[in-house]
């Protein structure tokens, strides 16, 4: 691919690229080839390719996702079988990250996404009488403050404090900006989100594109987030209480009655029922060898197992198993459609069987396109019975709401499942019913640092099934990860690394 010339901001390293690629429809533009920034924005096609760019930095999450909260979780053991693997410290709690590919590739992707944001709403406010229709000019502005809010977002439950750049700086200015406080993110966030949520549509012709519910259903994943505790770090979690407001959001999203629950759980995932009405938001990818399929769907899936249908190696050399824990949690009770639908218990390759179970979510081997990197199946960032859930998460914390309500949600997805219902529902059955739900999704780290439970679930799991498995004890530090090194290094000072690394 072309790009356009590089700035590199000391202490931000933020490349300002505009490389388009994407997704589906419309979102498959012409690369922008040697245009600069100052002299690219000339029609209305052009902010339009420009918008692509930034959305393009979403093709990276599902992976971040299963790499850097999937893996970090009780759900998985993750000690390679096979020389020490990207992974590994990631599983491990190991101390010395901030050189890993993963955590470096978060930092960097999320910050090129804003700069790109920045950069288009700066073009915007110069040359935005380009777009003749002032809804569609609105619109565009609000798609880019919701994106803008998610890499933020990203950002603080990733790392806690990061730079605030809210416009396009210069070398010299980037040598200034230090790490704000994550209340001053939250501020940020959330007034763009608010933005978005005011100006997004209820619909988007070309999917994939933020509207209205996506805009209020990460809104209220922020406030709830924010609300979590403290843990005494400068983490994701400032104690805030916003339970009462996510509550509201969610609330209105139900009431739209765009969304319902599928009616089998495995239809979720199915490559024949993409953009399904369980469907809030989600990042959109095409086979075919034309650059935007997705390779996320074997990261957790070992080489071997594709081997085994006779398909080329995808990527994962080695497993990474399901933990012990976790297949007694589905044990327990043995109705549960989940397990079979997430989880696969063998397979023999080149005569050797492999015993340990792991994910095959979301493998459909007879859907393998041109190279690994080349998978149809969509990205489900926020779906409907996520949204039913967080609601019944907001209630157990105080909002409005009654446990009749909570239950209800519980049961729904839970009758989904096979299973019988239950009553009384606790804030740790809850994330228990979330813990099988959405196993493989990249939800679990996340889920535990919200909710409070990560301080002794974590340690408790480490001590009865993990022993072998884990590089560090736990500790509250490593609720976030490290600054990467080379944001330390590039301006010397402006930043300090976050405790424990």
């Amino acid at each position: 691919m072309k790009t356009t010339s590089k700035r590199y901001f000391p202490g931000l390293l933020v490349i300002a690229l505009f490389v388009i690629s994407s997704c589906k429809k419309d979102l498959n533009q012409i690369p922008i080839s040697n245009s600069t920034t100052i002299t690219f924005y000339k029609t209305q096609s052009d902010f339009t390719q420009a918008l692509t760019a930034i959305y393009n930095d979403l093709r990276t999450f599902p992976n971040r996702m299963l790499n850097l909260s999937e893996t970090r979780s009780d759900n998985l053991y993750a000690a390679s079988d096979g020389g020490v693997r990207d992974w590994e410290g990631i599983n491990g709690f190991a101390s010395t990250l901030n050189n890993n590919p993963y955590i470096v590739e978060a930092y960097k992707t999320d910050f090129n996404g804003i700069y790109r944001v920045n950069e288009f709403l700066s073009q915007m406010e110069t040359n935005g009488s380009i777009i003749s229709n002032p809804a569609l000019r609105t619109q565009y502005e609000a798609e880019a403050k919701f994106l803008r809010a998610f890499y933020y977002f990203d950002l603080v439950r990733w790392f806690g404090k990061v730079p605030l750049v809210d416009k396009v700086l210069t070398a010299k200015d980037a040598e200034t900006i230090g790490r704000s406080p994550v209340a001053d993110i939250y501020k940020f966030i959330i007034a763009d989100l608010e933005f978005a949520k005011s100006n997004l549509p209820l619909n988007q012709t070309d999917k994939g594109r933020a509207t209205l519910n996506a805009a209020k259903g990460i809104l209220a994943l922020v406030y709830m987030t924010r609300s979590g505790p403290t843990y005494g770090i400068e983490g994701p979690g400032l104690g805030t209480n916003d339970w009462q407001t996510a509550n509201t959001l969610l609330g209105e999203i139900i009431a739209s009655n765009k969304y319902s629950a599928v009616a089998t759980f495995t239809s979720i995932f199915s490559y024949s029922n993409e953009n399904s009405t369980e469907v809030v938001f989600d990042i959109q990818y095409l086979s075919g060898g034309i650059g935007v399929g997705a390779n996320f769907v074997w990261l957790l899936t070992p080489d071997g197992y594709f081997q085994s249908f006779g398909l080329p190696t995808q990527g994962a050399l080695f497993i990474r198993p399901v933990s012990q824990n976790f297949l007694n949690s589905f044990a327990a009770e043995p109705g549960d459609i989940r397990r079979a639908a997430t989880i696969t218990n063998s397979y023999v390759s080149n005569g050797v069987t492999e015993s340990r179970p792991f994910y095959t979510k979301y493998v459909d081997v007879t859907k393998y396109g041109k190279d690994a990197a080349d998978w149809p199946i969509n990205y489900i960032v926020m779906r409907y019975t996520d949204v039913l859930l967080m609601k019944a998460e907001c209630i157990l914390h105080g909002a409005t709401g009654s446990q009749g309500d909570v239950d209800a949600a519980v049961n729904l997805v839970r009758a989904r499942a096979g299973l019988t219902p239950v009553s009384g529902v606790t804030m740790a059955s809850l994330m228990e019913e979330r813990r099988k739900e959405f196993a493989a999704e990249g939800l679990r780290w996340h889920d535990l640092v919200r909710s409070g439970l990560v301080t002794t679930i974590m340690p408790a799991w480490i001590a009865a099934d993990d022993v072998q498995h884990r590089i560090s004890p736990f500790q509250p530090n490593y609720i976030i990860y490290p600054i990467p090194l080379s944001e330390l290094t590039t301006l010397p000072g402006l930043y300090t690394q976050n405790p424990g690394y």
